[in-house]
């Protein structure tokens, strides 16, 4: 008897320009879920992110208002200044990088020919547009493409279940809250996700730190980004 294909999950909220183990987790799986239709948490990685600067480690922050009472996807955004802003805070910062502008020509015209108005969307786009250049080619869904029931662990093994998933991985924080026995139940390997051993690449400014967004490596190492990453493959 012939036995079923397995398939890796993963969901997660998104993230703005994450950094580059939230990029290993999406070409670790075979399916990326957006879990968009969550609360969203103020001062968190959903619109903002770091970067290296001459001056140290700089935040990029989107402006979305003071309400934090919404979910993710229900996150609009006011104006569009922010976005030749934080361009050129970019190009200001990268522009001697090895790679800036192959790179460049990639994300440019995200920032300075659209308009966003909702954080999702600004959100997938930008982590569609690094994927391709790492070559990554894992679907990537959005939380409401399919049924959502209530629970927090109910809901995750449920979307699981809804995509066919074998095996649902996981980042380390979610340790602290997920029933382990719910997805066994549903015959579900529940696996937990590492961030450890990275190796450290060419960076500019001063002392080297892995937790900046993975436009300062791929600024950086251009095509060789993948060798400097544990799950994309060069």
């Amino acid at each position: 008897m012939t036995q079923p294909a397995s398939k890796k999950i993963a969901i997660l909220q998104s993230n703005y320009i994450p950094w580059k183990g939230y990029f290993d987790m999406i070409a670790a799986v075979d399916e990326f879920i957006l879990y968009d239709d969550v609360q969203f948490t103020k001062n968190d990685w959903r619109n903002r992110n770091q970067i290296k600067t001459p001056q140290g480690v700089q935040w990029l922050t989107v402006p979305v208002g003071q309400n934090i009472k919404r979910r993710i996807r229900d996150v609009e955004l006011p104006d569009n200044q922010w976005q030749k802003q934080h361009w050129r805070t970019l190009e200001s910062n990268y522009r001697r990088a090895a790679h800036f502008e192959e790179v460049a020509a990639i994300f440019e015209p995200l920032y300075l020919q659209r308009r966003y108005t909702h954080l999702s969307t600004l959100n997938r786009d930008l982590i569609e547009a690094v994927c391709a250049c790492l070559g990554i080619t894992t679907k990537i869904s959005n939380s409401w493409d399919y049924q959502l029931i209530e629970g927090k662990t109910g809901r995750l093994v449920d979307l699981c279940t809804q995509a066919g998933a074998s095996e649902y991985i996981s980042g380390p924080s979610a340790q602290d809250y997920i029933e382990e026995g719910a997805f066994a139940e549903r015959g579900i390997k529940l696996s937990w996700f590492g961030y450890a051993d990275y190796p450290e690449y060419p960076q500019l400014w001063g002392a080297f730190t892995h937790n900046v967004s993975i436009l300062d490596l791929l600024f950086n190492c251009g095509d060789n980004a993948p060798r400097y990453m544990r799950y994309v493959r060069p």
